[in-house]
Order: structure tokens, then sequence, then C-alpha cells
């Protein structure tokens, strides 16, 4: 099942986050079950060049490929879905207008004015018509939720046509509120607890980005009813597998 099938159904999927450019580390957490991977052009040195080659090599392991684009703009949507991604995430969604625009910059007209060109996704011009028939049934659009006005307008943007589900970015959300970082403050809990109680009112798929690898937390947030997760990232990752073994290694010489 694809994963637009699976947010339209409100199936539990699970994906994680590229922070580094490098198609061999994206091609080995593509292999390793999760669903889905975002290759973040955001807050990231990763090029547009780098963003093609880990699509492709996300896409070929079997796992549909994501972009958070860096801005909510026409150009970047559509350079990354030219690329060959399954859908964005669009950043910094704040209002029902955000969302609109964001739809607009991803479908074909007439349902959008999403630009028309040949590239990776179009089969380097030998199946556009195909593509554009997959495109219209297949594209995944998740807005990010990561400011308190967002949170604010949460049931407004989840109304919008076209989108399929949203992401809590928690750190600019706590960020937002003046309490970066702090996820239990109480202005950051009760924001918090604003979005959960919309997803559940709404049928589109609630998402939650667990940063830090956290088990028990993330099956708190399976409980909680978000079913569109990211877990971990490849910079945090490998940043706590040297952190935990350089212990050792001081350890050792320290001793030797």
């Amino acid at each position: 099942m694809s994963l637009k099938k699976k947010l339209q159904n409100d199936e539990l999927t699970i994906g994680s986050w590229l922070s580094f450019g490098y198609p061999p580390i994206a091609e080995m957490m593509a292999k390793v079950g999760y669903e889905w991977l975002v290759v973040d052009m955001e807050h990231t040195g990763i090029a547009t060049n780098e963003m093609f080659q880990m699509i492709q090599v996300i896409e070929l392991s079997g796992c549909a490929p994501l972009v958070r684009v860096g801005a909510n703009d026409a150009l970047l949507i559509k350079r990354a879905m030219d690329s060959g991604a399954h859908g964005v995430i669009v950043p910094m969604v704040c209002t029902a207008d955000d969302a609109k625009m964001a739809v607009d910059s991803i479908y074909y007209p007439p349902r959008g004015s999403r630009g028309v060109g040949l590239s990776r996704a179009q089969d380097y011009g030998l199946g556009f018509e195909r593509y554009k028939a997959w495109a219209e049934e297949e594209t995944v659009l998740i807005a990010q939720i990561e400011h308190y006005r967002a949170a604010e307008c949460i049931d407004e943007i989840l109304a919008v046509d076209g989108i399929d589900g949203f992401i809590i970015g928690p750190y600019d959300l706590s960020g937002s509120l003046g309490h970066p970082g702090n996820f239990e403050h109480p202005d950051v809990v009760a924001c918090l607890d604003r979005v959960t109680s919309a997803m559940k009112q709404s049928p589109k798929a609630g998402g939650v980005h667990v940063v830090m690898p956290d088990e028990d937390l993330l099956r708190r947030r399976v409980g909680e009813g978000y079913s569109f997760i990211a877990y971990g990232d490849d910079m945090v990752f490998l940043a706590e597998k040297l952190r935990d073994d350089s212990a050792i290694v001081t350890e050792l010489l320290n001793n030797g």
C-alpha cells in the first residue's frame, strides 16, 4: 500500500530524517525498515544535486522519499517533486492560506499551478502522462506545525483540500513560545495538547518527530494517536553512538 493510501486510512507509518547529504547513508537507512525518509533541505547543507541522488537511492531501495523543503516556495517544491520525491513537508504552515499556497504549488493545473517540465520524476521525458496520473493520486503533502499560531489555526489548516496531514516541529514550536527545547514547559504542553485534540477530531493524519531516539516516547506517541511519526535522524543516530562509545575509548586510554 502506498504512503498516500496509508495516510488516508490513518494507518501507522514510521519514517526517519536525513540531515547528511550522503546517498550511502540514505540507502542504509532505507533498507532497515523505515517506510519513508525525509531529506531535510531546510536546516542542512544538502545541495539540490545531493537531494536528487538521495531520492534515487531511497526510492530504489523500496522506501518512499519525501523532502522537507526550505520554505513554502513554489520553486523549491517543484524541484523536489521533479527530482522524484513522493511528496513534501512544508515548514512553518501557520494559516489556511499558507496551506492553500502549498497545495497550489505541488499540483499541476487545473488543480494547482505547478510548473510543467521534464526530469527524473517524468522518466526523463518518456513518461509524463503516466507521472501526471500518478502525481494526482499519490502526491503527499504534509504541513509542518511549528508555531503557536499554527496550533491556533490547526482546524482550518487540516480542512484545506490537498493537505494529507501534519507533523509537529517540536523545537520551533517550543521556540515560538519563548521556550526553545523545553518540551515540558506548561505553555508548550498546552500547545501540543491543542494540536493533539484537533488531530483526534480530524480525518487527516497527525504526525510528530521524535528527534532524539527514545523507545518509550515513540510508543507513547503511537498510543496518543499519532500515525505519521518520524523517529530519529541520521545525524543524531551517529552523534549518540559516537558519544556513547567515546566514553569507552576515554576509559581505556586513561587506564592504559
